[in-house]
């Protein structure tokens, strides 16, 4: 099974510097006085003797100047999956995201009900769709990307052939207010320029007390890892998904940590899916949490030799994490059952 442990934004485990090195933790991604003690990823959030306590979080959700970020702008994404979606399904997923880790990120989201109105925002080639319709009809999911040519594998699926798909903007969804039972988004949120907007829209098209789940990467703690992740896209801590929840007006917000099985609970590397992150609507309505003009305007020129000198070293930073996942995998096969990775 792919490792995995739930945890309530309430009660997030802040570990201090004793933390094993073999969850990839240090001291420096969290804050505050509480430690756990060792445990199995396979457990429960029940069996982590973790004290309530406030998290303390980044404030801004713009990202530092002095990470580039290189493909986390609409436009370098557009194009950066234009050639990725010939190989998406067949490359990258089984490295990263496996079936297996789908289906226990998709748990917390409760899709319990086939009639239940669905969103899956970020769809891209429907992979995670295909989870999805496991359990709601499909009929009753529309998935939503800004790339044509993602979508164009989803409408090849023939478990999405009744699904609505269509082109759109995660930060600005064409949904009406207290729409969707659900809304589902893997693999998205280290695109957007302004992820708090993005949670932000999640909270406005739920019903009240519909659920969201986002499904997304963690931030490294291995030093070359952190500098391949800030030159390629975002990589969020965990304490800043459930702030930008949170802030949006998300309650019950809980985090599940997944990962792919050979990595043994190793996260030092960041994954490229490494936690499930869900919140329930408490009121109808828009979110409560104001937000200004949207980071950035796709509509505004660029100039040409500046976008290919991102797309480029963005496109190469990628490639680090295409050999993380074997490195792994390797390792997991040499090191005997039982040893730290």
């Amino acid at each position: 099974m792919a490792c995995s442990m739930l945890i309530s934004a309430d009660k997030l485990a802040l570990v201090s510097q004793t933390t094993p090195n073999r969850l990839g933790f240090s001291g420096s991604d969290f804050y505050g006085k509480y430690q756990f003690p060792s445990f199995n990823l396979g457990h429960s959030s029940k069996n982590l003797r973790a004290k309530t306590l406030i998290t303390k979080c980044s404030l801004s959700a713009s990202r530092p100047a002095s990470q580039p970020r290189f493909i986390q702008h609409k436009k370098e994404a557009f194009w950066f999956y234009r050639f990725l979606s010939i190989i998406y399904d067949h490359i990258i997923n089984p490295g990263h995201w496996t079936e297996e880790m789908r289906d226990e990120a998709l748990e917390p989201a409760d899709l319990n009900d086939r009639n239940m109105l669905v969103v899956d925002v970020g769809g891209g080639t429907g992979f995670c769709t295909l989870g999805i319709v496991k359990h709601v009809d499909a009929k009753n999911v529309t998935i939503l990307d800004q790339s044509p040519h993602q979508l164009a594998k989803a409408k090849k699926k023939e478990p999405l052939k009744e699904c609505r798909i269509i082109e759109g903007d995660a930060e600005d969804l064409p949904f009406p207010t207290d729409y969707a039972d659900r809304y589902v988004s893997a693999g998205s949120i280290e695109y957007w320029p302004d992820p708090q907007r993005g949670i932000k829209e999640a909270y406005r098209v739920l019903k009240l007390g519909g659920k969201a789940c986002l499904i997304g990467p963690v931030y490294p703690t291995f030093w070359l890892s952190r500098f391949f992740a800030d030159v390629w896209m975002l990589f969020p801590k965990e304490e800043e998904y459930i702030e930008w929840f949170t802030k949006a007006g998300f309650k019950d917000v809980q985090i599940k940590r997944i990962g792919p099985k050979w990595y043994r609970g190793v996260r030092r590397h960041g994954l490229i899916m490494g936690c499930s992150v869900t919140g329930v609507k408490p009121a109808s309505g828009d979110s409560p949490l104001q937000l200004g003009p949207k980071a950035e305007d796709v509509a505004k020129p660029v100039h040409p030799l500046v976008f290919l000198y991102r797309f480029i070293l963005g496109g190469l930073a990628s490639t680090y994490y295409v050999l993380v996942p074997i490195y792994m995998w390797i390792k997991d096969k040499i090191v005997p059952e039982g040893m730290p990775l």
